[in-house]
C-alpha cells in the first residue's frame, strides 16, 4: 500500500514537472525548492583528495530518465575502442544496503542495483557500487589496479568525488518547468554557470535546452528471447520487425517508460502498454498469466532473469546510443591531456 502511494504521487509530480510552465502544484512546493537550493549548496562536500586515474561523471540536472545508463554503456564501450581499461563506479539505487561493494556476475539486483548489474553484463569491466562514490572509485582502483579510467553513472551532484570532466545528459523533455526539485524536476540550476570540463549531450535528437551540446543517435536494437539474452546467445535474437504480427504486452519499469513504447510502435510494433514504477523490482510478474507475449527493456530484465515465466515469451530489446566522435574526442582530452 505505502509503495502504491510513493508511485501516485511520484507520477502526480512528473506530470507537473514536465509542463512549460509552472502549474499549481508547482507553486505551490515553491518554498520547498528554495530550501532544497539553500540546503544543497550548504551541504556540499568539498572534492576528496585526487584518484590515482581520471574520473568521468555522466550525470542528469532532471531527476531521471535522460538516457544516463545508455550513456556510460556507450562511454565505456568508446573508451574500450580507444585502448583504455575503464571501471564504472555508481550508487545501485534501489539495493538493501549503502555499502560499497563489487558487482560480480550472478549478483541479484536487489543486492548491486539494476543499471550497475546491466552495465556490468553489457561492458564486461569492473563495477563497484556505493552511497558514497568517492568510497567506492577507491576501491575499485585499489582492487583493479590495471584500470586506468573511472566512468561515474551518476554522481554529478556528488561533490565529494574529484573529477576530471562531466557529461550532463538531457533529453527532448529539457528541463520541464525550469524549477528545483520538488517543484520541478531540476536537481540544481540550469543552465548553470557551468566548468570548462563539463560537457552536454542530448539522447533525443534535439536540443532541449538553451545550452548548445552535442546528439546522440538513439536506437533499438535486436529481441532478445530472455533465456538467450541471459546466455548471450546472440543466434536467437531476432529482428523487430519479425515480432510485428503478434500482439505484444510493453512493460518498462523506468523513469520515462513512454520513450521505450514510442519506439515499439515506431518500429511497426502493435503494444499494450504496461508502464511501471522506475526501478520496479519484480518481486512478482506484473503481467497476467495469460500473457504470451512481453517485450521489455533490459534494465527490466536483469530482476525476471530467474523468474519462472509459466509460458511467457520475454523479449528484451537493448536501447543503444551512438555518440558523436567530436564528443569523445573532447572527453579523451579533457581526461588524458598531453
Amino acid at each position: 500500500m505505502r509503495g502504491a502511494l510513493a508511485a501516485r504521487a511520484e507520477a502526480l509530480l512528473r506530470r507537473h514537472w514536465w509542463q512549460p510552465h509552472s502549474t499549481w502544484l508547482a507553486r505551490l512546493l515553491a518554498p520547498l525548492s528554495s530550501l532544497y537550493g539553500f540546503l544543497r549548496i550548504q551541504l556540499a562536500t568539498p572534492p576528496g583528495p585526487p584518484l590515482p586515474v581520471p574520473v568521468l561523471v555522466v550525470g542528469n540536472v532532471v531527476a531521471g530518465g535522460a538516457g544516463k545508463t545508455p550513456t556510460v554503456i556507450a562511454l565505456v564501450l568508446a573508451l574500450q575502442a580507444a585502448g583504455h581499461r575503464p571501471g564504472v563506479v555508481s550508487r545501485g539505487y534501489g539495493r538493501s544496503d549503502d555499502s560499497v561493494r563489487q558487482v560480480r556476475d550472478g549478483n541479484r539486483a536487489a543486492a548491486v542495483g539494476d543499471e550497475p548489474l546491466l552495465i556490468r553484463r553489457r561492458c564486461r569491466v569492473p563495477v563497484w557500487v556505493g552511497r558514497k562514490r568517492s568510497a567506492a572509485a577507491r576501491a575499485l582502483c585499489h582492487a583493479d589496479p590495471h584500470v586506468d579510467v573511472i566512468v561515474a553513472d551518476d554522481g554529478l551532484q556528488h561533490s565529494a568525488l574529484p573529477r576530471q570532466a562531466e557529461l550532463v545528459v538531457f533529453d527532448e523533455r529539457g528541463t520541464g518547468n525550469g524549477r528545483l526539485l520538488p517543484a520541478g524536476p531540476l536537481r540544481e540550476p540550469w543552465p548553470s554557470a557551468g566548468a570548462a570540463a563539463r560537457r552536454v549531450l542530448y539522447t533525443g535528437g534535439v536540443i532541449s535546452t538553451a545550452v548548445p551540446g552535442a546528439l546522440a543517435q538513439r536506437a533499438l536494437g535486436r529481441a532478445w528471447p530472455l533465456v538467450a539474452w541471459r546466455s548471450g546467445d546472440s543466434s536467437a535474437a531476432v529482428e523487430l520487425k519479425a515480432l510485428r504480427d503478434r500482439p505484444l504486452l510493453a512493460v518498462a519499469g523506468m523513469a520515462a517508460p513512454e520513450k521505450f513504447f514510442g519506439m515499439l510502435e515506431a518500429a511497426g510494433l502493435a503494444i499494450t502498454r504496461s508502464p511501471l514504477p522506475d526501478h520496479h523490482p519484480y518481486a512478482t510478474l506484473p503481467w497476467p498469466a495469460a500473457a504470451a507475449d512481453v517485450i521489455t527493456t533490459e534494465k527490466d530484465a536483469v530482476k525476471l532473469v530467474d523468474h519462472p515465466l509459466h509460458g511467457t515469451r520475454v523479449w528484451v530489446v537493448p536501447l543503444d546510443l551512438q555518440l558523436p566522435s567530436e564528443l569523445i574526442a573532447e572527453l579523451l582530452a579533457l581526461l588524458f591531456p598531453s
